[in-house]
């Protein structure tokens, strides 16, 4: 540690630190531009100027490291002073300069109201300028369907430059010229093509880089502000849902260290006008092929004429990609009434829930693949399951002496792997020590295995699983204080349901059986619209848009979206979060477990809690973990032998990418049109600015 004394205070602060970072340390509020503390130094704001004492004139806080200050004459601590009249008078000809050029846009720009500028220029900036010279302008950039651009806003901290290179790893922005003639661009004014590039809107200190859909919208200080969990993927990102009245304005990120850093993929951020349209706001009940309006008793009474005349054994449930935990809880109670064990999860099929936890979680954690030095990819894309992830992964290979490893499809995952082979030949091979990535894996002191969606979703996913799970054990990735064997999820749902056993027990039916011909007279689609049910089987739909579960439905049942319920969800690698309701649910819609609840009532079957504290002690009675939240209940690696031992025979296929299409993978996705936008220009239909 190194003593420094900051404006009075001695403090004890790693050499490896700056000036910045001690003086925030100290307490002292630093105002800075350019400089993120994600992002690599680029030090061209100036505003983080300071008084090192001794020094001739301020210095870059930023880019000055701790260990280049001297002592003084008689070795006492290096003194840094951050509020003396130098420095007040520096920081004051900064703003000065950075006003020179920049309009007066407040009134009509986006960023009014949480600008770092405008709080800057509140502290540092003056009312009068001493230049009458002509501001210079800037052409407007085409950056996509999601970010909008008003360059003569830009004051070239570069922060978007260095946040595309270095988090996204899509290096698609740059400055052109020189002095007055600088200009920040995408140089052929293509759309950007990154999942992550709505966080270039946050980290933006000015209004250069606004949200275009969100443009012209609302202000600020007019929104209601609710903390609450994303469940577009598996990953669980902090976000914060703004609503003006009933609607849902915008998804910002929160700051989770565990889990997103800072930030959000753009999915999570622009899926909120797919919650407005397309939306089920009554029941709804199929009469001679097709749907009309009906009350909740008609539509009860629908379902409960047809159960009655129905062997409870013959009755199935499947949970979408998006439902709750207390719901699909609500749902097995309501099955297990008619005496059936036919539940499942989209997707689940390949997990055995009594073989413990650590059979179906990320165990590494999402952390955890920092410390990892090697890491094998099995059937799964990041990129596109897990956006947020993919950047932890690149985060962790730009550090350096991070193999990685690929079994599947070729992609652009934003960094270098060696591509093994594309289906499970190649995993037996590696298990049978024919390529030298095996010896990267015995040799690193913590290696990961990642299965994805790509291997678990097929049908022989159990065998390639175990297949996994076996090669984490002989490259020793499991020991002490480590677990490296680890199940990347896409969707929201699946630890939660597979937590409470949402699935295929005694001698119940998983989802591939269910939807086949023949097996079932009445399935319950909660939210799942990947399924495909067959013909003659009476169906269910409980869910929030007129999807393809919708179409396919009987009756139909609407319910409430994430952002309209207060619901537990249990991410990828087994942490307990929950979402908080930030709105209402339209029309007649009502929350999932309490459309089950009084279903079950209808039914004749009538559940024993009436309020969502009630159903939440059951719950916890019966999984006592999920009361812990944001916490993991970790597996043990006796659980992972289990899941080894249980063997079997992969087939020879190819492993396939599950997600196609990053932006169009739920029903919210589906009805939003800035995500049809999105994926019309990753198709390859990139329009230029001029087109």
């Amino acid at each position: 540690m190194t003593k420094l004394i900051i404006d009075g205070k001695e403090i004890d602060v790693p050499p490896e630190y700056t000036l910045l970072q001690a003086c925030e340390a100290a307490g002292a509020e630093i105002p800075r531009f350019c400089y993120h503390e994600r992002l690599s130094i680029a030090g061209n704001c100036r505003m983080c100027l300071v008084e090192v004492k001794g020094g001739p004139k301020p210095v870059a806080s930023c880019a000055w490291g701790v260990r280049d200050c001297r002592p003084g004459p008689k070795g006492e601590p290096p003194e840094i002073s951050t509020r003396s009249p130098m420095v007040k008078k520096a920081r004051e000809g900064v703003m000065e300069f950075l006003l020179i050029n920049h309009p007066l846009d407040c009134p009509i720009c986006d960023q009014g109201g949480e600008c770092d500028l405008q709080d800057q220029a509140m502290g540092y900036g003056v009312d009068t300028s001493r230049f009458a010279e002509n501001k210079r302008a800037v052409e407007d950039k085409y950056l996509g369907a999601l970010v909008k651009t008003s360059m003569n806003r830009c004051i070239q901290c570069t922060r978007c430059v260095r946040f595309s290179a270095e988090v996204a790893g899509a290096p698609e922005m740059g400055a052109t010229g020189r002095g007055e003639d600088m200009e920040i661009t995408t140089y052929l004014e293509h759309a950007l093509t990154s999942e992550l590039q709505g966080n270039l809107v946050d980290i933006c200190p000015v209004g250069a880089l606004t949200s275009k859909p969100y443009a012209f919208a609302a202000r600020p200080w007019e929104l209601g502000k609710t903390q609450s969990i994303d469940v577009m993927d598996g990953i669980g990102s902090a976000i914060r849902v703004d609503t003006r009245g009933r609607e849902v304005m915008r998804v910002l990120p929160r700051i989770n260290e565990a889990v997103n850093e800072e930030w959000i993929s753009d999915k999570t951020r622009h899926v909120v006008d797919g919650l407005r349209t397309q939306r089920l706001d009554r029941p709804y009940i199929r009469e001679a092929g097709k749907l009309r309006a009906a009350s909740w008793s008609e539509a009860f009474a629908a379902i409960a004429a047809k159960a009655a005349r129905t062997d409870g054994k013959r009755i199935g449930a499947i949970a979408g990609d998006l439902a709750g935990v207390e719901e699909m809880f609500a749902l097995k109670d309501l099955l297990a009434k008619f005496g059936s064990g036919n539940l499942a999860v989209q997707g689940g099929d390949a997990f055995d829930p009594a073989l413990g936890r650590a059979s179906y979680i990320f165990n590494p954690t999402l952390a955890g693949v920092e410390q990892a030095d090697a890491l094998l990819i099995i059937g799964a894309n990041p990129r596109k399951e897990a956006a947020v992830f993919n950047a932890r992964i690149r985060k962790r290979w730009r550090a350096g002496g991070f193999k990685i490893g690929v079994i599947g499809a070729k992609a652009d995952l934003t960094y270098d792997y060696d591509h093994l082979g594309a289906g499970t030949e190649t995993l037996g091979e590696l298990a049978a020590g024919k390529h030298s990535f095996m010896d990267v894996l015995k040799n690193a002191k913590h290696p990961i295995i990642l299965v994805g969606a790509g291997a678990t979703g097929r049908h022989d996913g159990a065998a390639i699983l175990a297949a996994a799970a076996k090669l984490a054990l002989d490259v020793g990735a499991l020991k002490d204080g480590w677990n490296g064997f680890g199940v990347l999820h896409e969707s929201a749902s699946r630890v939660g349901a597979l937590d409470i056993g949402f699935a295929a027990t005694g001698g119940g039916l998983n989802a591939a059986q269910m939807t086949t011909f023949g097996t079932l007279d009445v399935l319950f689609l909660l939210g799942a619209d990947e399924i495909k049910a067959p013909d003659g089987t009476f169906v269910v739909y409980i869910g929030t848009h007129g999807d393809r579960g919708a179409h396919r439905a009987d009756v139909i049942l609407p319910a409430a979206a994430y952002t309209e319920k207060s619901a537990i969800y249990v991410n990828t690698e087994g942490r307990v979060q929950m979402t908080g309701r930030a709105a209402f649910p339209p029309g007649e819609a009502r929350e999932d477990w309490a459309v089950v609840r009084a279903l079950s009532e209808a039914l004749g079957k009538k559940l024993g809690y009436d309020s969502l504290a009630a159903l939440r002690q059951a719950i916890f009675k019966a999984v006592p973990h999920l009361i812990r939240l944001d916490q993991i209940e970790t597996g043990s690696a006796d659980q992972i032998k289990k899941l080894a031992g249980k063997g079997g025979t992969p087939e020879k296929a190819p492993f396939k990418p599950l997600v196609e299409d990053f932006y169009l993978t739920n029903p919210i996705a589906r009805a939003s049109a800035v995500m049809a936008e999105c994926s019309r220009l990753a198709s390859g239909q990139m329009l230029t600015a001029a087109e």
